[in-house]
């Protein structure tokens, strides 16, 4: 059987846990640096010493006064320092104090040869036994060089207790931890107050929540408080009298799913009538033009029938955009340079840019990656984007389209934006200009960038407009890049 624990005790637990851990670790945290810190200032209060027992002994050692080092020697060892060796230039013992000689690696061992040099020293840390205790102790050596050599002249080396070091850290440590049994303490203290202050309505907000479930929606829980639980009992309150109201847009929201399958259902009937009217309007249209060519018609009657021929045009070109964008069409998938695909769809409507004396800038980044596309479903894009673009545009308008690459939700993506100078589209207008049917053109039929959108996502691209650099217009159309490039 699981065992079942409350909030509140849960919360006392594990913020007492974090205390624990929180305190713990600061006090290891400083009780490190306070032992680093002292064991720097010992090392370097050693290396400070070594260095004026040097300077002190010098002339002694370069007149050879052995007894007066060795008195300089009994004079300063002391409970900090245990021993005090000199050496002579061949690294053997030279003046000691007398406790050092029971110790023959301490004694004996010099850590510099005849390839010393000015500035070297050796640390160590050594234990030793002093009495009936053991000390800890942190040796130093240095060269000992007198003025002009070559060569070291001797050397000393002195044991530095650690022992004092230790002591204050110890203390130290008792100190912080007092600190910290203190400080977990109070800590324990207020979790468990504050624990108890925010369980306490929390219990009032799950029997009212239990009775609301039960059906009671007249319920409202009582919460006086201004702090976030306070907030959620006054939400809740909000939301079991907005019930009503979320049901009435649920139904709403079913009846424009339902318009939208209608709506679904209307295009693919739509679908099958242009392919029903296709074939007969083929038929009236040839039988028109065959009149046409008669050369005993009145000019009245022939105008008339141009102007027919003109419908007959406008109703296929409506029905083959209707086609197009109900058809759903697999893709011919090629490894194209995308830029290749935008020129190609340049070249095909230069003459009516040229017409108009529009001016296409292009500026593409160098070494764009190639792209997995359909050439000719994406030339249709271009065309569509291009063609409203100039649409958009006066007599010497300008058309800027540049490419770069990209790279977002850790895809790499080639990038193309058409910018026109042209008055723009209406920001309200901008999501609505890819649905179907939707156009700002009286001779437009709404479905060539609603068809556009189809082929770029069936590319797992995506096309949106974009307010464009000061005025015009600007669409941006994105192309994964091909995969391993």
């Amino acid at each position: 059987m699981k065992l079942k624990l409350s909030i509140y005790t849960r919360f006392v637990f594990w913020i007492t846990f974090l205390l624990c851990v929180l305190f713990g670790a600061v006090l290891f945290v400083i009780q490190r640096m306070e032992a680093r810190t002292l064991f720097e200032e010992t090392r370097i209060r050693a290396e400070l010493q070594a260095g004026h027992m040097a300077e002190v002994n010098l002339p002694r050692l370069i007149l050879s006064d052995q007894s007066a080092v060795q008195k300089y020697v009994d004079e300063h060892v002391s409970d900090d320092l245990p021993y005090i060796v000199f050496y002579d230039k061949t690294g053997r013992p030279w003046a000691a104090n007398e406790f050092v000689l029971s110790y023959g690696d301490i004694y004996r061992s010099s850590h510099f040869d005849d390839n010393a040099v000015p500035g070297d020293k050796e640390f160590r840390r050594e234990r030793i036994r002093l009495g009936d205790r053991w000390l800890r102790v942190l040796e130093v050596e240095i060269p000992i060089f007198t003025p002009g050599a070559g060569s070291k002249w001797a050397s000393v080396k002195v044991g530095h207790s650690l022992e004092p070091m230790y002591a204050r850290v110890r203390g130290s440590s008792t100190a912080l931890v007092l600190i910290g049994v203190i400080g977990l303490l109070l800590g324990i203290l207020g979790t468990t107050v504050l624990a108890r202050r925010i369980t306490r309505p929390i219990h009032r907000l799950v029997d009212g929540t239990v009775r609301i479930a039960k059906g009671d929606f007249s319920h409202v829980i009582p919460m006086s408080s201004r702090d976030e639980i306070g907030e959620l009992a006054r939400s809740f309150n909000e939301m079991t009298s907005r019930l009503l109201e979320a049901r009435e847009r649920m139904e709403a929201a079913n009846r424009k799913l339902i318009q939208a399958e209608k709506l679904a259902s209307i295009g693919r009937l739509a679908a099958t009538i242009a392919h029903e009217i296709r074939n007969p309007l083929t038929s009236v249209k040839l039988n028109v033009q065959k009149v046409a060519e008669d050369g005993t018609l009145d000019p009245v009657v022939r105008e008339h029938l141009g102007l027919s021929l003109e419908g007959i045009d406008q109703i296929e070109k409506f029905i083959k955009e209707l086609l197009n964008f109900t058809r759903v069409s697999e893709l011919a998938l090629v490894r194209f340079p995308l830029e290749q695909v935008v020129d190609e769809s340049l070249k095909m409507i230069q003459d009516v840019f040229r017409e108009r004396g529009t001016v296409v800038e292009k500026r593409y980044a160098p070494g764009l990656p190639p792209v997995l596309v359909d050439g000719q479903k994406m030339r249709q894009v271009f065309l569509n984007v291009l063609r409203n673009a100039h649409e958009a545009l006066t007599d010497g308008g300008r058309i800027s389209v540049t490419m770069d690459a990209a790279e977002e939700d850790g895809r790499r993506w080639v990038r193309v934006r058409i910018a026109d100078d042209g008055p723009g589209i209406p920001e309200k207008d901008r999501e609505n200009i890819f649905e179907p049917f939707f156009t700002t053109r009286p001779a437009g039929f709404g479905l060539g960038l609603a068809n556009a959108r189809k082929i770029v996502e069936q590319h797992n691209g995506s096309i949106r407009a974009a307010a464009g650099d000061g005025r015009g217009a600007c669409f941006v159309i994105q192309i994964p890049a091909e995969e391993g490039t």
